[in-house]
């Protein structure tokens, strides 16, 4: 069985799950998650914990298992305390402003860019070079930060681009004569 499986999911209060045949829901004070479930998984309640258990002895299924437990760990975590994404802009006239649900970049182009944001994903601006995303579904907040990264990703030479908080660009030497 997977090292990862073994471990039970604790389920904090005011979270309610509905075990489904074929999904699963988790419900908390930040909305609510849906995901469907592997026919190789068995997933169980004893008492405030879940429990991922593969059917068979196949590998695959006991990939499947480690795969669910931390998809469903993901979903209690983000419908409790949700999850958060910061984006810095570096680079000369490169901003960010937030507008209700849609985020205005300056990224020197010839044109601005406006990324509306999808159902689930608030998105901040503190200052004009950072943004917060929020959201409780990890994958689209992840899905979110990357797609207004891949507008203009951090280039090689001076570091300018849209880069993640923690993210460490490592600059290229330049060419000598």
């Amino acid at each position: 069985m997977s090292r990862i499986a073994k471990n039970p999911i604790v389920l904090p209060p005011g979270i309610e799950v509905a075990l489904g045949a074929t999904d699963i829901s988790v419900k908390g004070p930040l909305g609510t998650l849906k995901q469907a479930l592997s026919s190789q998984v068995a997933v169980e309640r004893k008492g405030d914990a879940l429990l991922c258990t593969a059917t068979n002895d196949s590998m695959q299924a006991n990939a499947m298992s480690g795969t669910v437990r931390a998809l469903l760990a993901n979903m209690v975590r983000g419908v409790s305390k949700g999850y958060e994404r910061k984006l810095t802009l570096v680079g000369v006239g490169y901003r960010a402003q937030a507008a209700g649900d849609t985020l205005n970049l300056t990224l020197g182009f010839s044109h601005p860019v406006a990324y509306k944001m999808p159902k689930g994903v608030k998105v901040e601006t503190p200052t004009q070079t950072e943004i917060v995303l929020k959201g409780n579904d990890k994958q689209q907040v992840g899905q979110v930060a990357a797609e207004i990264r891949a507008f203009r990703e951090p280039e090689p030479y001076k570091g300018k681009g849209v880069r993640y908080a923690d993210e460490v660009v490592i600059l290229k030497e330049t060419k000598k004569k």
